[in-house]
């Protein structure tokens, strides 16, 4: 079984393959303005389950999304690439990057993504947060969840116009799916991966918008490489499409090699 994806500039040879996975409601779809600046490099662009074509899928934790990622890349004949996540997707990135089977993965770039919780208090406050989300996906009008989504803290810097465009954006969704994956992906479940990110051999850096302050922190606090991009907030990539791309490629095509950290214990 494999994810629906879009392949793009599969001509090209040479460089590795820019895999991009989208965040919660989003859709392979979402990384569209990034297209134009990157027309010298393969794409693939995936569906994560419930979202998009790959609606129908289900995944029961992120071993099973990671195992879907790496049966399509296989089925893609893709074997050499780097991942780019946004938010959910960035967390899967991360996830799949640690579990030492991802064979021709040369780098990850990640956008609003949550590198794990450490605490179990915040695990059960989180766990909460998410249970009720997925409460109200089903159960509240999909267009008042939506709205009520958006209006999240880490959404703070959407002016009204990018919040309704958003909405129209996400209400195609499947809401009974997207709970389903939200529920199954919560960062409660996540592990907490910041000790085998920093013993990973493998290129690795966050890029945040310029106002996404709660991400630009935690990726300081935890001591991974950091790129902002400017005039942007938590989705940097729709904000501010050509300069996350350039700051993409540029750490792409000159990644910072980190010294690999080793468990002692």
């Amino acid at each position: 079984m494999t994810l629906a994806c879009t392949r793009l500039n599969a001509d090209v040879k040479g460089r590795p393959w820019l895999v991009f996975l989208h965040g919660l409601l989003g859709s392979a779809d979402d990384w569209q303005p990034l297209l134009a600046q990157l027309s010298g490099w393969p794409c693939l662009l995936v569906d994560l389950p419930g979202h998009g074509r790959s609606a129908e899928f289900t995944a029961a934790g992120f071993a099973d999304v990671s195992q879907l990622l790496t049966d399509t890349l296989q089925q893609q004949g893709i074997t050499s690439y780097w991942l780019i996540g946004y938010s959910l997707g960035g967390r899967i990135s991360l996830y799949h990057a640690c579990q030492g089977d991802s064979a021709g993965l040369m780098g990850v770039i990640v956008e609003g993504a949550h590198p794990g919780l450490i605490c179990q208090a915040e695990r059960a406050q989180r766990r909460h947060h998410d249970q009720q989300w997925a409460t109200r996906f089903v159960q509240l009008p999909w267009k008042q969840a939506l709205t009520a989504w958006y209006r999240q803290p880490v959404f703070a810097s959407l002016t009204d116009v990018q919040r309704q465009k958003l909405i129209l954006l996400r209400e195609n969704n499947n809401p009974h799916t997207v709970a389903a994956m939200l529920a199954a992906t919560s960062l409660s479940v996540q592990p907490d991966l910041r000790q085998k990110l920093h013993q990973l051999s493998l290129p690795l850096a966050w890029l945040c918008g310029s106002a996404d302050t709660k991400f630009i922190t935690l990726a300081q606090q935890s001591g991974f490489e950091l790129r902002t991009v400017a005039n942007a907030g938590h989705n940097a990539h729709r904000d501010n499409p050509a300069e996350f791309a350039r700051q993409a490629l540029a750490f792409i095509t000159s990644p910072v090699l980190k010294e690999v950290e080793h468990d002692l214990s």
